[in-house]
């Protein structure tokens, strides 16, 4: 059993997780976690998002979910907007995955030669 202190520093880091995910932030950077990201090295970008965004003081907040449905082009890695906007990246490498946070992110510019629609149209393997 758990001591009523060690519960209060639980529910304080839960609280905090919380409050990244909904405060004051203009934008929400969500890794595809599943099998098939997983499988195509989405745990090393969500590592490097992570970490840059400690580093920096990016204007984001960065969290994973399960599958997006494209799995061809995992990693991917989607930014929203408060907005509304809507970016999808992919094929995404740690180091695609810091410039994400550098030029979209810091500097308000999608990269479109690494977004889904560049992939679709040809502009980038597959």
């Amino acid at each position: 059993m758990k001591s009523l202190e060690e519960l209060r520093k639980i529910r304080e880091a839960a609280l905090k997780k919380v409050e990244m995910r909904e405060g004051g932030k203009d934008y929400r950077v969500v890794v595809g976690m599943a099998t098939c990201g997983i499988a195509a090295g989405a745990r090393p970008v969500l590592n490097r998002l992570v970490e840059e965004t400690a580093k920096k003081d990016y204007n984001c907040t960065v969290s994973q979910t399960g599958c997006i449905g494209m799995c061809v082009y995992e990693p991917i890695v989607e930014v929203y907007g408060k907005d509304g906007e809507h970016t999808t990246y992919v094929h995404v490498t740690p180091d695609m995955a810091a410039e994400i946070l550098e030029k979209h992110i810091a500097g308000g510019q999608v990269i479109e030669e690494y977004t889904v629609a560049a992939a679709a149209a040809g502009n980038k393997e597959v």
